[in-house]
């Protein structure tokens, strides 16, 4: 019985102590550490979610959209709901597979969380937001989900904003894309975090990169409470998004349509050529007005998010990347197109303007004949006739002659190289400056730039002229190679005289693209300012009032006088009627519109040749510089010549349609918008 009692005691004193644990430990809960765990529990419970900002529309320069926002029904699915579910949603989405005749691996693939070797499509927003999972649905699809929310609980329809083009694939590669942004970028890129909703997307490409933040607007902020198994309880704290700005372009929708147009007739009558591009400048301001590339594809195949097949498609070599300009990153030998910077550096350096020049049929520089195309001998002629024939032998023995006064293979101590230093004065050789991404720099090549070459291969050259090139199954072609090497490695720091000819037409290992010869004529048929072109003119409000003007910079000044270019000018003025562009523009009405320009044919090695046109109009007053390249198109009159001769009859009406009566002109008077469009609250004129 002592024993019983005794127990009793002790079970007694544990229960006490056990009691007074409890009170001290719920005391120092709940009075000294209570704050803390409030807080702590609320912020467990508090949840940002931003929601997206409209984003802002790209119109052309009369107001008219080239990207819009447009309604669809877009159907979302709460993961976080599912994954709460006994079966993880599976039933669920098993159902909306049906509904929405959706593969329901697709589903589970859109709604899962990116993250490390998860490959797209996945979802890189927030865990709190509705994940869009189909576009563009049926409303009858729409309306059975909303009516039967028992069958698909965490399953919302409702209508959003996607991008929408409404003048098709015209220019795809100019207007850029949109894509999800990734983590990296959110901790790289300085103030993205705080303007990202997690549901919006970014600018990828063209004009929807370069203006991103202005387009996008600011997301609003929504402060939810949730409970512990995420669901939300309240809405704390709420703010309106902004939406995005308006961006107005320099682009004329009318005029882009008929260089698209022309660009694919173009590739069409040379089924060879593997890319074309057309730049039409504004030569008063250095606005573009158009510019197309070839081969294109359809922005639409980024809504929603690409498949993995058009995404490969889009960057192979066998559809010709169709993502890449050929305007503005393409660079191509430029031919005889050229010959404006030639000319001046010519006269520049002492030869005379309205002197008399020998056009043989070929010139000899160093035992190596260099023909004129076709043989052609003119004798005695201006430097006028030289530029309207396009005789190569005149700035041949140029060329060779500003060689020899630098030196020739031992150069002086200090050259003047006329030729390469007029060519960066006209912009080749470096980016332009546009506002886009992915532009290329071109290259003029001068005696620093083979030594700096050879510096960085020398060790390869050396080696492959001892081994060759066994990997080469063209046995010709590798022997060739391989005594290449061997020169490359004995004398490549060497400018030799056949580069300093080959230059001076716009060969050999000058390289150019379309959009810096077009800048080079505006230059030079303008005012003799050098600028860095622009696509973007204004940034305006979403109420339609002007937040900001975009400026054109001007990079520097022709080192050529009023007088040698007004008779560039004038011989230019006479290519298209009495000169190599004469048959492609025969029964063109000059009496209506008179057009200059300058053929270009550039050798390719293996390919087919570069077809160049440059040309403006009117040819007394320059208001608009058109430049069409086709690559492998042959000769420059005859391809490329063909197609900007369409683009000006489609600017100025001058061609019939279908129903045999004259086209509307694309840009009356030839004469670009001068004036901001107004701009109403819908984003339209």
């Amino acid at each position: 019985m002592t024993r019983l009692r005794g127990r009793l005691l002790v079970l007694q004193v544990l229960v006490i102590a056990m009691i007074v644990v409890l009170v001290v430990r719920l005391w120092q809960v709940q009075v000294v550490q209570g704050s803390r765990f409030v807080t702590v529990a609320t912020e467990t419970r508090t949840r940002e979610v931003r929601v997206p900002a409209l984003r802002g529309a790209i119109l052309d320069s009369a107001g008219r959209p080239l990207v819009r926002n447009r309604t669809t029904l877009v159907v979302s699915v709460d993961r976080g709901r599912l994954e709460r579910m006994p079966d993880g949603g599976d039933g669920v989405l098993r159902r909306l597979s049906a509904v929405l005749k959706v593969p329901l691996s697709k589903l589970k693939q859109e709604i899962r969380a990116c993250g490390p070797g998860v490959s797209r499509p996945c979802w890189p927003g927030s865990p709190y937001t509705p994940i869009p999972v189909a576009n563009n649905v049926n409303p009858r699809a729409a309306l059975q989900i909303l009516e039967r929310q028992e069958d698909f609980p965490g399953v919302t329809a409702d209508i959003q904003a996607i991008r929408d083009y409404p003048n098709g694939k015209d220019a795809a590669q100019l207007l850029g894309y949109l894509q999800p942004v990734t983590q990296s970028e959110l901790e790289k890129r300085e103030g993205l975090k705080a303007n990202y909703s997690g549901v919006d997307l970014t600018g990828r490409d063209g004009l929807e990169r370069t203006y991103d933040s202005a387009l996008r607007g600011a997301p609003g902020l929504r402060n939810v409470q949730v409970d512990r198994m995420g669901k939300v309880i309240t809405v704390n704290q709420q703010s309106d998004p902004v939406p995005g700005d308006i961006l107005v372009t320099s682009i004329d929708a009318n005029v882009q349509r008929v260089v698209e147009k022309s660009l694919d007739q173009a590739m069409q009558e040379v089924p060879n050529s593997d890319g074309a591009a057309g730049v039409v400048l504004d030569v008063k301001t250095g606005r573009v007005i158009a510019m197309a590339s070839r081969p294109t594809y359809d922005p639409k195949v980024w809504t929603g998010g690409i498949a993995e097949k058009d995404y490969r498609r889009l960057l192979s070599d066998k559809s010709g990347k169709p993502l890449v300009s050929r305007a503005i990153a393409g660079e191509y030998a430029p031919g005889s197109t050229f010959k404006i910077s030639s000319a001046s550096a010519m006269v520049a350096d002492g030869q005379p303007l309205h002197g008399t020049y020998q056009c043989p049929g070929a010139y000899t520089v160093e035992g190596r004949s260099y023909p004129n195309a076709g043989g052609m001998s003119l004798g005695a002629i201006s430097l006028h006739e030289a530029l309207v024939k396009s005789c190569d032998t005149v700035f041949y023995r140029a060329g060779y002659e500003e060689w020899l006064r630098d030196g020739g293979k031992t150069p002086k101590s200090k050259v003047k190289e006329p030729m390469p230093n007029m060519a960066k004065a006209y912009g080749f050789g470096r980016r332009t400056g546009i506002d886009l991404p992915g532009e290329s720099a071109g290259r003029i090549p001068t005696r620093g730039w083979k030594r700096d070459l050879w510096n960085s291969t020398k060790d390869e050259m050396c080696r492959r002229a001892k081994t060759g090139y066994p990997e080469m199954k063209d046995q010709s072609r590798a022997s060739f190679a391989k005594r290449l090497a061997h020169e490359n490695c004995v004398e490549g720091a060497i400018f030799h005289a056949y580069e300093a000819v080959n230059l001076s037409i716009g060969q050999g290992d000058v390289l150019v693209t379309p959009l810096q010869l077009a800048r080079a004529y505006a230059a030079l048929l303008g005012d003799g300012n050098v600028r860095s072109p622009r696509i973007g003119w204004a940034l305006m409000r979403p109420d339609g009032t002007l937040k900001q003007e975009i400026p054109v910079p001007v990079e520097g000044h022709l080192p050529v006088n009023d007088e040698t270019r007004e008779y560039i000018r004038k011989a230019l003025s006479e290519v298209p009627s009495d000169g190599t562009a004469a048959g492609a523009f025969r029964g063109f009405p000059f009496n209506i519109v008179k057009i200059g320009g300058k053929t270009g044919t550039a050798e390719v090695y293996g390919k087919e040749d570069t077809s160049w046109f440059a040309s403006f109009a009117p040819a007394d007053n320059p208001r608009l510089v058109t430049v069409v390249m086709v690559a492998q198109g042959g000769f420059g009159a005859s391809t490329a010549a063909p197609a900007v001769r369409r683009i000006w009859e489609g600017i100025f009406g001058l061609s019939k349609g279908d129903n045999g009566k004259p086209v509307k002109p694309a840009l009356p008077d030839g004469k670009p918008v001068t004036r901001l469009p107004a701009i109403s609250r819908d984003n339209t004129q």
